[in-house]
């Protein structure tokens, strides 16, 4: 019997398989310290096996991780058989430091950067003003990469309006200008609003766009974070999603056990609507994304055992 015939959700026909295996891509966070960096690799390696298109790491407010992105991006480049991707950002810096950047990652072998504008220092979803002297937005900043060098450009999409423009017919106007200065690939802020996430996809690409557009999945425990972080960036959290974390402020099991949940039937959903591309934001930890991952049938390869390999 089809899977369709059941009656089964979205997440228990994702796990019948027989499914193109879906593409994924990890974010992480440059470590701020000696432990952070230990539970940081502790991540990577235990995602490095399901083989992601790519992985990137985060640049600070105000490029204040600079340094530290760098080194973490060459590091997973010598060390692992990941593709790393560097984000940068326009702020706090001028065209020449900026483009210095640049072609230190190209030298290093970095081939794809993901170009953000990028929030002030110290002030996430704050007041944006440019340096005169710098590369005023992402649109600005993709072009000036892909002058230097041949490099795979992802740019950031809000699935919903971003907190600075008037309209999302404006912000289709600025991917289409990212897009005509070399951008490759979109992916998304993190979302809850499944139905209408889906319709500023086709909204978009009735506007033209044809690059690939990678739903941001934040599989997050702590629900106060979540909202604060939401607040500041123009994310809206639905009545249901808090209604699931109410109470539960000292039950850390339980909240991985609802992200977890929540996380993989959207992922489920999604793919069921065609989406093969997914990029997680890992926050440095693995074990809900390698769950997740599970269920849409991205797995480490089989490795056979002394027994079988003797068969």
């Amino acid at each position: 019997m089809s899977p369709l015939k059941t009656g089964l959700g979205p997440v228990a026909r994702a796990g019948g398989g027989g499914k193109p295996r879906p593409s994924v891509s990890f974010e992480f966070s440059p470590p701020k310290g000696p432990k952070s960096e230990a539970s940081l690799w502790e991540a990577i390696r235990r995602l490095e096996p399901l083989n992601p298109t790519f992985v990137s790491v985060t640049y600070g407010a105000g490029g204040s991780t600079r340094e530290r992105t760098h080194r973490t991006v060459v590091r997973m480049l010598n060390e692992t058989t990941l593709k790393p991707a560097a984000h940068l950002t326009c702020v706090e810096a001028s065209r020449a430091e900026v483009d210095e950047v640049i072609r230190d990652y190209w030298d290093a072998g970095i081939r794809h950067i993901v170009a953000l504008r990028g929030d002030p220092p110290g002030s996430l979803g704050g007041a944006y003003s440019p340096r005169a002297d710098g590369y005023q937005n992402a649109t600005e900043l993709t072009a000036g990469i892909r002058a230097i060098a041949p490099f795979d450009v992802s740019v950031g999409l809000y699935p919903q309006v971003h907190p600075e423009s008037p309209s999302v017919d404006h912000d289709i106007e600025v991917l289409k200008a990212k897009i005509d200065a070399g951008a490759t690939r979109a992916i998304t802020n993190f979302f809850f609003d499944f139905d209408g996430f889906l319709r500023f996809v086709e909204r978009v690409r009735k506007a033209g766009v044809t690059i690939p557009i990678l739903p941001g999945i934040m599989p997050v425990t702590s629900f106060e974070g979540l909202s604060n972080m939401s607040r500041r960036i123009g994310v809206t959290i639905p009545t249901w999603l808090s209604n699931l974390f109410d109470g539960l402020d000292e039950d850390p099991e339980t909240r991985k056990l609802i992200a977890a949940s929540v996380a993989t039937e959207m992922c489920a959903r999604l793919a069921e609507e065609g989406f093969s591309d997914f990029h997680f934001y890992t926050l440095n930890r693995a074990d809900l994304v390698y769950a997740i991952c599970r269920v849409l049938g991205v797995r480490e390869p089989l490795t056979e055992t002394p027994k079988e390999a003797a068969a």
